[in-house]
């Protein structure tokens, strides 16, 4: 049948190890979801926490119309994608909507587990631990972004229109995320289930912090797993160093000619650019060869290209 010999044709197409980069990507995103999932609901959620994005959101429509987080999280994210399908094409969105239907899924699990027969949510540190269920909240949610990011993923919500001004309007995606959150746990001041005025401004503070936090621990995570160092290498050895590193670390090797100033001989400099994370795997690979070698470690502000990051500017 010509259906199944387009089948064939298809699958044969089918790059194994871009097929094993594609599962490990959603696998690590859907981890990741599972932590925010408990991040929020348990940690969250239950502490009338009011944090950015559409979670946020969908915690202050929860505590006004008792409509569960869920359900507003998955209709907000669909009208946005919709919109933003048209703008941004579904390549960019494909994780996107993987990630928004199955974290719907784990909010509503979550929100199941946490919720007592009468219908209040579980405080599980106690009743008078909300800034410890802020910080706990706040640092697994942020862990839980950064994995998504890392992963080439997003979680939807002000994700999604900040990349659509971004294209649109050439805006800052990190000014307007901020803006839409701040925007977002503001709005708590107008809703009187909060409490009074003061409990109200109690949780804008606290919702202002939740964003602080979060963002901190984003930042750090993938600013550490982004980061980037150079080597200088100068050894007789350079050859084998060389050949080495650049079968270990699969990077590139440039061999650089030097001449030294004292003794007026011609040396072979390798100069590396790796992870940080890969320094240990390189300095391992320096001693065995050439435990005499003189080694120059810098960390690099950006290194953009194969391997690292993407131009974007």
């Amino acid at each position: 049948m010509w259906w199944n010999n387009k089948l064939f044709r298809t699958i044969g197409k089918i790059n194994p190890m871009e097929a094993w980069r594609t599962f490990c990507e959603y696998f690590w995103i859907t981890i990741a979801l599972a932590v925010y999932a408990v991040a929020y609901t348990v940690f969250l959620l239950p502490y009338k926490i009011v944090c950015g994005g559409v979670t946020g959101l969908a915690t202050i429509v929860y505590y006004a119309s008792n409509i569960p987080v869920d359900y507003t999280y998955l209709i907000v994210n669909a009208m946005l994608l919709g919109f933003a399908l048209w703008i941004l094409g579904w390549k960019f969105l494909a994780k996107t909507i993987y990630a928004i239907a199955v974290l719907t899924a784990m909010l509503h699990i979550g929100v199941g587990l946490v919720t007592n027969a009468d219908g209040s949510l579980i405080t599980i540190l106690g009743e008078d631990q909300k800034f410890m269920g802020l910080v706990l909240g706040c640092c697994l949610a942020g862990l839980s972004l950064s994995i998504v990011f890392l992963h080439k993923g997003s979680t939807g919500g002000t994700d999604i229109v900040a990349a659509v001004l971004n294209k649109l309007k050439n805006f800052s995606m990190g000014q307007g995320i901020v803006a839409i959150d701040f925007f977002i746990i503001s709005s708590s001041l107008f809703i009187e289930q909060f409490g009074t005025m003061i409990d109200r401004v109690q949780v804008v503070v606290f919702g202002l912090i939740s964003m602080f936090v979060e963002t901190v621990v984003l930042d750090q995570i993938m600013n550490r797993r982004r980061s980037s160092v150079q080597f200088l290498i100068f050894s007789e050895k350079y050859q084998e160093l060389a050949n080495a590193i650049g079968t270990h670390t699969r990077h590139g090797v440039t061999i650089l000619d030097g001449h030294g100033w004292y003794t007026g001989q011609e040396r072979k400099v390798l100069c590396i650019l790796a992870r940080n994370v890969e320094s240990a795997e390189i300095f391992r690979i320096i001693k065995s060869i050439d435990p005499n070698a003189f080694v120059s470690q810098s960390r690099v502000i950006g290194v953009y290209g194969e391997g690292f990051d993407v131009i974007r500017h």
